[in-house]
């Protein structure tokens, strides 16, 4: 049997690098398309050279790592880097099956003709984790050679995260590219004009027309997880198809099976229908098990792999002391991205019964790529669906998620948040709304008012530009 002659991945490898020729530049493709706002967060992991640590970046499947990878190689050539000193390698691609880390460095620098000197070397691989073992030879490399910045990517975000901890500790640096925030999307799509910073409230947005936001609101729920639907109509027409067959399928099919063993498929795909199907519910490991009659410790080991996969996040839950729980029973699981809920079954429209659950979703979606661990608080005759906590566990702010306007004029309905701030000297909440703002004070509890659509954004942007500040001091 033949091997692939050496050529031939060497051809491959110059295919994949095309801005080593004139012009320099990325593929007309990639060039065209407008840069998601992560890539300024990114942007400074990748081009400081004193730290001596790879960049993983994680994420799922179809939101733009490998976009984004060559969003930031052109970048680096648009500020001076050398061109043959920058390496794409896609790892999954069959030509390179059983090649090593330091067997494709090393094709590159033939291909290339580049040699190592003073000046800094960017080497990129993309969907590493199919790759036996490549924690440790990227450590490897990361030790052997400081002038070169290692870049990898991979679509199994706890699976890296876990190899990443276990065996590089101090050599990489994770970082986390979510589905579309609404901020993202609007901008993507040319929108953002329809909100506007806000003279009324410091770091606060407003929009002109609440109602035409809502809309664009939805659609986003709907289609706007993923940079490709939100441009393609035929896919749009087509969730479904593109949604599961290209994305969940691959994910429950390939991925999770090759990474870990799973046997099982229709037992997980069954599970994860039913889990996406009540997104922003409770759910409790006793009654899942019960429903399906697969056993709780498999059920457990399900969803820990669907999080692997990052379709799902599981949200644990706290008392009405802001206590957590010493056996987490009971627990609330959000689907990462409310676009998969339209795919697997229809898209939501703004008055029908799920539109909370599907709004509180994407909401939650926003905070994922954050460091900021949330909670959501339950008791016997209560509920509050957002609390974050200080590290001496009091609760820092709460947030009850509504598609409905309801409670501006009615603020003494909302008892059980009311009554989990005024237990826990938590003295301010936001509420949202479906259309209205309000800032009113209720027993010494201030809260704030504000369309759940124009909350949603506030996260997103929030995120990116506060951590975008923190990079430039």
């Amino acid at each position: 049997m033949q091997s692939i002659p050496r050529e031939q991945v060497l051809k491959r490898i110059e295919g994949e690098n095309n801005w080593w020729a004139v012009p320099h530049r990325i593929n007309e493709p990639y060039y065209a398309m407008k840069r998601r706002a992560y890539i300024d967060l990114l942007i400074p992991l990748v081009t400081e050279m004193s730290v001596k640590r790879a960049v993983l970046l994680m994420g799922p499947r179809r939101v733009g790592k490998t976009v984004l990878i060559h969003h930031i190689i052109q970048h680096l050539i648009d500020n001076g880097v050398d061109p043959m000193n920058i390496c794409y390698l896609s790892i999954d691609h069959p030509i390179y099956n059983g090649l090593g880390l330091h067997e494709l460095m090393d094709l590159y620098l033939e291909a290339s003709g580049s040699s190592l000197s003073k000046e800094p070397v960017y080497l990129f691989f993309d969907e590493i984790q199919y790759l036996k073992g490549w924690e440790i030879h990227l450590k490897s490399l990361v030790d052997r050679y400081p002038e070169i910045k290692f870049v990898a990517s991979g679509s199994a975000a706890a699976a890296l995260k876990l190899k990443s901890t276990e065996s590089g500790a101090g050599r990489f640096t994770d970082f986390l590219l979510p589905p579309l925030t609404f901020y993202e999307y609007l901008d993507l799509l040319d929108k953002g004009d329809m909100i506007f910073e806000s003279n009324d409230i410091k770091d606060s947005h407003d929009t002109h027309d609440i109602d035409q936001l809502n809309d664009v609101f939805v659609h986003y729920l709907n289609y706007g997880g993923y940079p490709e639907a939100i441009f393609s109509n035929l896919i749009q027409s087509n969730l479904s198809r593109f949604i599961k067959s290209d994305i969940i399928d691959k994910v429950l099919l390939r991925d999770l099976p090759s990474l870990y063993g799973i046997h099982d498929i229709q037992e997980l795909n069954s599970l994860f229908t039913t889990l996406a199907y009540n997104t922003a519910d409770e759910v409790s490991l006793e009654k899942l098990s019960q429903s399906s009659g697969v056993a709780k410790n498999t059920i457990k080991r399900y969803i820990e792999y669907l999080e692997a996969a990052f379709l799902i996040k599981t949200v644990h839950r706290i008392d009405k002391n802001a206590k957590r729980f010493q056996r987490a029973n009971f627990f609330k699981v959000y689907l990462t991205n409310p676009s998969i809920r339209s795919a697997l079954f229809t898209p939501v429209t703004p008055d029908e019964e799920s539109m909370g659950n599907i709004a509180e979703t994407g909401i939650y979606s926003q905070w994922f790529h954050s460091d900021t661990i949330l909670f959501y608080a339950r008791w016997k005759h209560g509920e509050v669906d957002m609390v974050h906590l200080k590290p001496n566990l009091m609760p820092v702010w709460a947030v009850e998620v509504k598609w409905t306007d309801r409670y501006v004029d009615r603020p003494h309905e909302l008892s059980n948040l009311l009554a989990f701030c005024d237990r826990n000297r938590c003295r301010n909440a936001l509420v949202t709304t479906r259309t209205r703002y309000a800032l009113k004070s209720i027993g010494g509890i201030q809260i704030e008012f504000i369309p759940a659509s124009l909350y949603c954004y506030e996260v997103g942007y929030n995120l990116i530009k506060r951590r975008r500040t923190i990079l430039s001091l």
